[in-house]
């Protein structure tokens, strides 16, 4: 295992996560599917070593300190040290999402989980990113969080949301935060937009596929060594913020 690329996905039973475990997985590389459910989890290790990755599964709670701490211990026992990060865990909140009727703990659920759960994992595991040679962070964020397209006049950027929109903005202005203060380091951190993707997260109404979401992912996780960092892209390019 010392030569194989080792990644961990969060959320990675089911949906767009499921897809970039298996995109890493095609190129060779040893895929943690990191994910609450023990059920769900399995399933989808068994149908990616079927599919033939080397999938393992990571028992792991972005929300709970004591789940990622464990999820920690796992890889650093399995290999001493973790290659690439994609943090895709996330919630909507719940709906309805206007901001003069939203309630407050929609706003703090989709927080805790989008960008509290992006520091709590990724700080648990930049020890084991710092033993990595060329380690990846892949943030998984959404245009919908580009303040940019959502004042443009005429933007379709879905329906008027105060909590997952502006988790996704936060989780923008994170991932500059980690790029400023890692830029010394051989660590690239770059946020992901999948598009618009058929997910139970908004109810399979998406136009992409979960595979289709992935592919940027994949990109980031696997850049090269002279690749970018701080930015924010989708499958066109580079996304204003």
């Amino acid at each position: 295992m010392s030569g194989q690329t080792i990644a961990l996905v969060t959320g990675a039973n089911k949906g767009i996560g499921y897809e970039i475990a298996a995109g890493l997985g095609a190129l060779g590389w040893s895929v943690g599917v990191g994910a609450r459910d023990e059920a769900r989890r399995e399933a989808a290790v068994q149908k990616l070593r079927a599919g033939g990755a080397d999938a393992f599964g990571v028992p792991l709670d972005v929300t709970d300190d004591a789940s990622v701490a464990a999820a920690a211990r796992l890889l650093e026992e399995r290999a001493d040290r973790l290659d690439v990060l994609v943090n895709n865990a996330g919630v909507t909140g719940g709906m309805p999402q206007t901001p003069t009727t939203v309630d407050p703990s929609a706003v703090r659920t989709a927080v805790e989980t989008n960008v509290i759960g992006v520091i709590r994992v990724t700080n648990a595991l930049l020890p084991l990113l710092r033993h990595s040679a060329s380690p990846r962070i892949v943030n998984m964020s959404s245009s919908v969080g580009s303040l940019t397209r959502q004042t443009a006049p005429g933007a379709d950027t879905g329906p008027i949301s105060a909590a997952y929109a502006p988790s996704k903005t936060f989780l923008n202005a994170l991932t500059v935060q980690y790029a400023r203060e890692l830029r010394d380091t051989n660590i690239l951190i770059n946020a992901a937009c999948p598009g618009y993707c058929a997910t139970d997260l908004n109810g399979f109404r998406g136009v992409r596929t979960p595979e289709q979401g992935a592919a940027i992912a994949i990109r980031l996780a696997s850049l090269p060594d002279d690749g970018p960092t701080g930015a924010f892209f989708d499958e066109d390019g580079v996304v204003p913020w």
